[in-house]
This record gives structure tokens, sequence and C-alpha cells, in this order.
């Protein structure tokens, strides 16, 4: 068993578990350190590359990325670091916000489904379907006699994605609460950064236990076989990108992904 798979079974969310956050250290490295982990993230992400390079040739299947966390966890961090393995062409990345008056309409899903990858395509999702059990559920937005379905609702919604050759691969990230503390101050403190702070952040930020309760119920409810979730410890940004990308990786590995056959051409051709 390879490093990468010992990590991704030991950060996986078992299906069918109770799951406890309590259990998962945001600030663990997991014996690595901050070199090591630099040099294997290089190597990992030039696998990604050459992984995504021959499922976008070969067309047989697709990849959906979910990027779930608190406020400040690095959703966006990761984007930047990660994936920028990946050839641009192959890959949507989609940051979902409030649902606009169109969006609202319709079911949950409508929005999601729209955004899902095609044959050969990898689609990130910056927040995702799950705001439904977390945000909905922490803000009363819907009763809970509503919202309490919609983990059923995503797990039929997911089986049928995997069902039509579509890996799924689910990363929440964990920080500290003292964690976020830090990095809110440093985005308000930098003036380079100061444009993504809100005072609203701060008012979100006294929902910390109730979010915290929301995650451990759906992490727990939603991973399953086919879409598990991953834990990703996340105080340390190389940490988090070791992580992802090694987790992500084997992931697509396993998708066999491979160029098409050479097509029919004639031996010996001199271009002229």
């Amino acid at each position: 068993m390879t490093d990468a798979t010992k990590l991704r079974e030991l950060l996986r969310v078992k299906p069918g578990s109770r799951l406890k956050l309590a259990d998962y250290d945001p600030d663990a490295t997991h014996g690595w350190d901050k070199a090591a982990a630099k040099a294997d993230s290089g190597k990992t992400e030039e696998r990604l590359a050459d992984l995504q390079d021959k499922l976008w040739a070969g067309a047989k299947s697709s990849v959906l990325v979910v990027l779930q966390g608190i406020d400040t966890s690095g959703k966006d961090g990761t984007v930047k670091h990660v994936m920028t393995s990946f050839n641009p062409q192959g890959v949507n990345v989609t940051s979902f916000k409030v649902p606009s008056t169109e969006e609202a309409a319709h079911d949950f899903l409508w929005r999601i489904h729209k955004r899902t990858p095609g044959k050969g395509e990898i689609a990130i999702f910056n927040r995702s379907h799950y705001e439904q059990v977390l945000v909905v559920r922490v803000h009363s937005l819907e009763p809970r006699s509503m919202w309490s379905k919609h983990y059923e609702q995503i797990n039929d919604f997911e089986e049928l994605l995997t069902a039509s050759g579509m890996k799924i691969v689910k990363f929440f990230l964990h920080i500290s609460k003292d964690e976020q503390r830090d990095r809110f101050q440093e985005r308000y403190d930098n003036p380079n950064k100061r444009w993504k702070f809100s005072t609203g952040d701060i008012a979100e930020r006294e929902h910390w236990d109730e979010y915290m309760a929301a995650y451990q119920d759906a992490l727990s409810r939603t991973s399953t076989a086919a879409a598990p979730w991953y834990v990703i410890p996340a105080n340390h940004n190389w940490m988090r990108n070791l992580a992802v990308a090694s987790i992500l990786a084997e992931a697509i590995g396993e998708l066999k992904p491979a160029y098409p056959p050479e097509p029919d051409l004639p031996k010996n051709l001199v271009i002229k």
C-alpha cells in the first residue's frame, strides 16, 4: 500500500459510520513535513496532468470534485494550487452562491445537474448541493421536515451520476475555530485581501457549533462507497494541497483513463 493510498484510507469517512469531527485534528500532518509535502505534491501534480490528458482524450468517463468547508477553509486556495495541474480546456469550476430567482423556482438540484461534467471532463464545485443541508439547516431556511429529506435525495442524485460513469470525490476542508479567526484577521489586515472580508463573516462565525453539527450529519449520512467524503486537515495549506492532490490522483487513476486507439494511418508517412 502506497503512502497516498494509506492517507486516502485514513481520511475517508467510512460509509455507514457516525463521524465525529472532534476525532479529526485539523492541524494534523500525518508524518509529512512541509518540504517533503511540497516535493510529493509536485510529483502528484504531474500525475494529475497526465491522468486528465488521458481522461479528456478518451472521453469515456468524467470526474466531479466537491469542495466544502467553513469560511476561510481554503476552497479557493485548493482550486488555485491543486487544480492548476489540469488543462483548462477540460475543466469547469463553479462557485455556487445564493440561488437566483430562476434557480429558486426549481428544485435545489436543478442548477447543480446543469454544471456536472460531460464525458472526458472534470468539474469542480466550490460549495455545492450540500448547502441545502448546511446553510439551509443552520439558518432555518426550510423546516426540518424538508431539509432532513435532502440527504436521501442527494444520495440518490449521486448514485445516478456514478451509474453514468462519473467519479465523485468530495473533500471537507477542516480547520479549527482559532485558525479561522487568524485567517479572518489576516484578510482584514491585508489591503490585497480585504475585498474578501465582510462583517457578515463575523456574524456567520457565531454559528460555528451549529455548522459543525450540520457538517457531521452531512458527512455521516452522505459518504457512500461510490461517492465518499474525505476530511482534509486544512490548518496547513501545504498539507491540504498534498492530501487533496494525492487522493484525487488515486481516484482518477481508478478510472484507468487511456488515449483512444490510434487511427489507421499509412506507414512511414512523411508530411511535406
